[in-house]
């Protein structure tokens, strides 16, 4: 059996030697001729797994190390038989980390010297990510509201609040969907200009969801016109070629390593390793290094600005924005926060 393994995927190489033929390849290096007679890759956000890098290979099996599932094309996979597991949850707790330090920077830049208490935190999306987010700012003292319109469908309107209230009652916006394009409710460009012409609050806006579910465009304009007081974007329409108007323009501003916690790396390798040890029979096989399973639960937010800030790494990316893949890449994975200081 051949297994092909993005390179950068951390805390899995000797693990798969025992069991089958590995190739450790970066994302470029994924291609037809290399897959043709892989029966299984494991893989991140830049490896496009469609027909195009599929089709006549032997693979039958496809673990993404990360939360989305966007970069792969699902009917595909489905048409050729192919399995696709991804890691739901595995780096909620940084992405939590990031959001909360994020807005504790923006504030202290600003000289905000409002308490959580006084702020009303919108969360759009609250899967696995917009729970432990909502659950912390409820901790925190803040007033949370939460938009996940296919949730409210499945379970009932109660407890949700449509994009237009969130725009209108929020002092801080944080977006946690996957992209789509399709369907009854598209994440893509959701906060368009008609968004941004709703917001009454002049709210920090945070993207650390995917880059298009904002208009990067529209974006630059409601920081022009006032619209929005503060930007955090981690995830960026075009990256690695981002948009270097709102690099200049957002408050805080990094290359997509929101969720870049040592433990969510671990949790996302172990997740993936479970899935294909299942798919093809094998012993479990897990890192060396365990992990807690989820987010902690005792936090303030200057515990979550001491366990991280994103000063560093906003000026790494805004210093060098052409190093983006290479900063996201060799990233210092931090810790999580683990219980409030």
């Amino acid at each position: 059996m051949k297994i092909v393994i993005e390179k950068n995927i951390p805390f899995i190489k000797g693990l798969l030697e025992p069991w089958a033929e590995i190739s450790y390849l970066a994302p470029e290096e994924i291609t037809p001729q290399n897959m043709a007679d892989a029966d299984a890759l494991i893989t991140r956000t830049r490896t496009r797994c469609n027909r195009e890098l599929l089709e006549g290979s032997r693979c039958r099996f496809i673990a993404t190390a990360t939360i989305g599932t966007d970069h792969i094309d699902l009917d595909y996979c489905k048409e050729a038989g192919i399995t696709v597991a991804n890691a739901p949850g595995c780096n909620a707790p940084a992405v939590a980390q990031y959001v909360f330090a994020s807005i504790a920077e923006v504030m202290k830049r600003q000289d905000d010297l409002r308490t959580p208490e006084e702020l009303t935190l919108g969360v759009v999306g609250v899967g696995n990510v917009g729970r432990v987010i909502a659950r912390w700012g409820r901790i925190l003292g803040m007033k949370v509201l939460c938009c996940d319109p296919p949730r409210a469908e499945a379970e009932g309107a109660d407890g949700f609040k449509d994009l237009d209230t969130i725009a209108r009652q929020c002092d801080v916006i944080t977006f946690h969907t996957p992209l789509t394009r399709t369907g009854a409710h598209p994440t893509f460009h959701m906060a368009d200009k008609n968004f941004f012409d709703k917001l009454a609050k002049r709210p920090i806006v945070i993207n650390s969801a995917r880059g298009p579910v904002i208009d990067n465009d529209a974006l630059i304009d409601a920081i022009d016109n006032g619209q929005v007081s503060a930007a955090a974007i981690d995830c960026w329409e075009g990256e690695p070629d981002i948009n270097l108007r709102l690099l200049d323009m957002a408050i805080i501003a990094t290359p997509h390593i929101a969720g870049y916690s040592r433990e969510g790396k671990i949790r996302a390798t172990t997740m993936a390793l479970k899935a294909l040890t299942t798919f093809f029979n094998l012993p479990d096989i897990v890192p060396d290094e365990a992990v807690p399973a989820g987010a902690a639960d005792n936090v303030t937010l200057a515990s979550i600005a001491a366990s991280y800030s994103p000063s560093a790494d906003t000026e790494a990316l805004k210093s060098a924005p052409d190093t983006f893949e290479t900063l996201r890449n060799h990233y210092n994975l931090r810790h999580e926060v683990t219980e409030a200081i």
